[in-house]
């Protein structure tokens, strides 16, 4: 442990800046104008795997953004680990609301601060120096195998295809993925699922121009106001969905697994003195982690139309737009979902107007076992570094390349996240603790001893 701490500690200023040299590159997926910074970002990860030690380093081309795939593949006899991230970031939009520029990263306060910081550069960015410590020492008795994407936050449009064309490249004995949170610092957890997800886009129109809204307010229907009350009717006062048939596959977890939640640590006042929220809202009968864990929501993540500019403009917008978003949980099914959302948008929008709904992705749910030998691997891990057994927890968010691996691969992908819900993953000021990321290091690194340990042993 303390060889590993020395090696870390000595080499921190060096992994520093290369972490920022893949920071300072935007690599934001959702921007069809940055495929320069994409390739660009592919490159710098080509070349830092290979300053780490990895072999077969390649940019190889799916249906979107290139993967980086590379290996070191030492003995057929020993177990192999592939090891998931992605380069790809999210928009740094609203940039008025950063405190420091967000590709140009910044240390504050003994934090990363930086689009990428901990989703998923930070976080990815720690195998390779878990590896290269690995390999400098002579003790990797596993084989690896690096994919890095440059699509995830976009849900992986291409990645599935990439895997059916490249099973066999990517054969292991488990996937690692690095791209979660843990419930604290001190607290450490290992995430045991992840939620599905539908994602639509809805067009409402009413006249074919925008109108004059004095002419013609009260004669003609205004897409906004149409919109407003076809989503007020997606959930009761009570937090539940009303579409029909859509927890019809929900999961009702038992009694012992709610039992074994409300046991997680969990400051229902500071979490919300944290958001600095008056209070939580959600659906009735369930506690906050369980909403976000085990039970399915949908939510309005944008809506607009009309004028929005500086001052007055009697306008009758012709258009009004809405992003809609479920998350969703075990047996429930992205297509099923989506195509009950539409018909039901469709059966109560008035006949007035004219409503499309555009699904533009899905993912489906995830759930880990906590009783495989790469599971136990993980948490005694956790347990050397942060001197505490980490809680088996399911988080809200959505993976879509994780039940991707998982069907196309037969193997249980290892949530192995160090990220807290602080870092404001997404959001402006996106950061990542240091103390963190080098003991996420040091995580991954006893990670694989344990692992072969456990190998060795079979």
């Amino acid at each position: 442990m303390e060889e590993i701490k020395k090696y870390i500690l000595g080499n921190k200023d060096k992994f520093i800046e290369e972490l920022f040299s893949l920071i300072r590159i935007p690599s934001v997926s959702a921007h069809s104008h940055r495929n320069k910074e994409i390739q660009q970002c592919a490159e710098r990860w080509s070349q830092l795997l290979d300053d780490a030690g990895a072999e077969k380093i390649s940019i190889m081309p799916t249906k979107g953004n290139p993967v980086v795939f590379a290996s070191k593949i030492l003995d057929d006899k020993f177990p192999t680990v592939l090891v998931y991230g992605h380069y790809d970031v999210m928009p740094a939009e609203p940039l008025d609301l950063w405190v420091s520029k967000p590709f140009e990263p910044e240390i504050r306060d003994e934090k990363i601060f930086a689009r990428g910081a901990d989703d998923d550069k930070g976080q990815s960015f720690m195998h390779a120096k878990a590896f290269e410590y690995l390999l400098k020492s002579k003790q990797l008795k596993c084989n690896v195998k690096f994919l890095l994407e440059g699509e995830e936050e976009i849900s992986s449009p291409s990645l599935e295809d990439f895997c059916v064309k490249n099973k066999e490249l990517l054969q292991c004995d488990v996937v690692l993925v690095s791209d979660t949170s843990m419930l604290s610092a001190e607290m450490p957890s290992i995430t045991t699922g992840l939620r599905g997800l539908a994602y639509f886009q809805i067009e409402v129109t009413s006249a074919s121009r925008d109108l004059h809204s004095g002419i013609f307010g009260g004669a003609v229907a205004n897409p906004i106001n149409e919109l407003a009350k076809i989503l007020a009717q997606l959930t009761d006062k009570d937090g539940r969905i009303t579409i029909p048939g859509f927890y019809d596959d929900v999961e009702e977890v038992s009694e012992y697994e709610r039992s074994l939640i409300a046991k997680i640590p969990f400051d229902e006042n500071e979490y919300k003195s944290n958001l600095n929220i008056k209070d939580v809202f959600g659906e009735k009968g369930y506690s906050t982690l369980e909403r976000t864990g085990i039970r399915p929501t949908l939510d309005v993540c944008g809506i607009w139309g009309g004028y929005i500019e500086e001052g007055a403009k009697t306008v009758l917008p012709s258009k009004a737009f809405a992003k809609l978003s479920t998350r969703l949980v075990p047996h429930q099914h992205h297509e099923i979902i989506a195509q009950l959302v539409e018909n039901y948008l469709k059966e109560i929008a008035p006949d007035y107007i004219s409503l499309d709904v555009n699904v533009l992705h899905g993912a489906e749910s995830y759930v880990c076992p906590i009783d495989s030998v790469e599971y136990k691997a993980a948490e005694n891990a956790y347990t050397r570094v942060f001197g505490k057994k980490p809680l088996p927890v399911r988080r809200g968010g959505s993976i879509g390349v994780v039940p991707i691996f998982e069907k196309v691969l037969k193997v249980k992908p290892i949530l192995m996240g160090f990220g807290l819900e602080s870092d404001a993953i997404h959001s402006p000021n996106e950061n990542f603790p240091l103390d963190l990321f080098y003991k996420g290091i040091e995580t991954i690194i006893n990670f694989y001893l344990e692992l072969q340990k456990a190998y060795s042993k079979d």
